[in-house]
């Protein structure tokens, strides 16, 4: 089984950035396709960004372009989430999701590991 764990939450102000971390272990992390995911309170799980397994192509949520950038270290076995320019509006438990298969997926339904999330919270 693939495990997951997330880091690099925080609480910061607005316009400042972010890198959030996830680290694989217990599989061969390049056989999957990642993804990043996040649900704010009382609102859906939503896709925020993904990766296909050696992260040459990436697909970013249209909130998300031009300031988040997904990309991956298969040599370190991490998933990575870069967040400049944040907004109050991206305040939300962030998830990093791995797929058995090596293209994008923007669906939850395509993910099949999951880790436990990590708080990203930013003041206005």
């Amino acid at each position: 089984q693939l495990q997951l764990v997330e880091s690099g939450g925080g609480l910061v102000q607005a316009g400042a950035s972010l890198r959030l971390s996830c680290a694989a272990s217990g599989r061969t992390f390049s056989n999957y396709a990642m993804g990043w995911f996040r649900q704010a309170p009382g609102k859906e799980r939503e896709f925020v960004a993904a990766i296909n397994w050696i992260g040459g192509t990436t697909y970013h949520v249209d909130s998300a372009k031009g300031r988040f950038t997904i990309s991956r270290d298969n040599a370190k076995n991490t998933l990575y989430l870069q967040m400049n320019n944040l907004k109050p509006e991206d305040t939300a438990v962030y998830y990093c999701a791995a797929r058995t298969a090596y293209g994008l997926g923007t669906d939850l339904s395509e993910y099949r590991y999951w880790g436990q999330g990590t708080q990203v919270t930013v003041s206005s």
